[in-house]
């Protein structure tokens, strides 16, 4: 009668490498100054759409007022290109020519 190996499995596993994962490409939303779209509508689509506190749309409208051009936030890209486009469309339809616009954030 033949012994058998306590060690013997017929079992046979395989080691898969895990495959890694790219983090998406995160987009930049551009606020661009212009001299006819009120502070105050800047700040309440900072609040509505991109969800700044009071303070923070302040602080970034202010800094596209004196600077020319500032983020509104970093998402990706389908959130950005919604974002951008709600904006735009909101503007419109109140009468601003505000301008946004997107960019790759470097990593």
């Amino acid at each position: 009668m033949a012994q058998k190996d306590e060690h013997d499995s017929s079992v046979v596993t395989e080691t898969v490498p895990k495959q890694k994962l790219k983090k998406p490409t995160l987009y930049k939303v551009l606020l661009h100054n212009d001299n006819y779209t009120t502070r105050e509508f800047v700040v309440a689509v900072l609040r509505e759409v991109f969800h700044k506190s009071e303070s923070d749309a302040v602080q970034i409208m202010l800094h596209v007022h004196y600077n020319g051009v500032g983020v509104a936030g970093v998402y990706t890209f389908e959130v950005a290109e919604t974002k951008l486009k709600t904006v735009e469309a909101a503007a419109r339809d109140n009468g601003f020519p505000l301008r946004l616009s997107m960019e790759p954030e470097e990593g």
